[in-house]
């Protein structure tokens, strides 16, 4: 069942894909380029200030144009991107279903779903927010994505835990009280983790705060259309299968 299942993910990943491209397109990449040309912006004004003062600074090659990088390399790092989500989405949907949840495949994938953009997008997003590529020192990328990918690991190490609590809960207290208390763990968790690591904060005050935050919500409704196809494609998908098996298991018996 799991291979199925992994290549059924993969697949649901890659049609996220389209729909996450079409939506960065239209909606992302318009601030993206807003964004460059601030930036561009500033770098000349800087070139003007070394040349007053002497100092001639070489323009650094660009490596992969802007019309290969809005057009061929957006479209490829979202397929890749939404695919290997996708195929891990289906591994934690076998892992899960029947055992974590006593629900059908639809509301099972689409709770996973839910979960899935709560704690690994929404939550480590509120600490550190998405910006434009334009904005942020180079030396400090590195040290970025490594607060970033930890906020994410703890997150999702506080969805697993709370879903280890609920499931104890569950038996002495039932279902709702057992859903409540996991939530707030999951809660007190994520806010002291967030309290405890250091905030990052390198937007120019002058950038324009109207580009910073429709990037922002385009980053969101990206993430937003790949979960949500990813919960709601493949449940149905499963779903769908899942029936068909059982329908034609017994005919297919020798």
């Amino acid at each position: 069942m799991v291979p199925n299942l992994l290549v059924r993910g993969m697949l649901v990943g890659l049609i996220a894909g389209l729909l996450v491209f079409g939506f960065g397109k239209v909606f992302g990449e318009p601030q993206v380029d807003r964004a460059i040309s601030f930036e561009a912006a500033m770098d000349e004004e800087k070139a003007k200030a070394d040349e007053a003062n002497g100092i001639h600074a070489v323009p650094e090659p660009e490596l992969v144009s802007r019309p290969v990088q809005a057009g061929w390399g957006l479209f490829t790092g979202v397929m890749v991107y939404s695919a290997a989500f996708g195929g891990l989405f289906a591994l934690v949907f076998a892992a899960v279903y029947r055992r974590a949840v006593n629900m059908g495949p639809r509301a099972t994938s689409a709770l996973l779903a839910a979960t899935g953009f709560v704690c690994v997008y929404l939550v480590p997003n509120l600490k550190y927010p998405a910006n434009p590529p334009s904005v942020g020192e180079p030396e400090t990328i590195g040290y970025r994505t490594a607060l970033y990918f930890s906020m994410i690991v703890l997150s999702v190490g506080a969805v697993v835990l709370a879903s280890a609590l609920r499931k104890q809960l569950a038996v002495r207290h039932g279902e709702w009280t057992a859903a409540l208390a996991a939530i707030g763990v999951y809660l007190l968790a994520v806010i002291v983790a967030g309290s405890i690591l250091p905030s990052v904060d390198e937007v120019p005050g002058s950038f324009p705060a109207g580009v910073l935050w429709h990037f922002r919500v385009a980053s969101f409704g990206m993430q937003a259309v790949m979960w949500a196809t990813l919960g709601l494609v493949f449940g149905a998908l499963t779903e769908r299968a899942f029936t068909d098996a059982r329908v034609l298991g017994p005919a297919a018996r020798p």
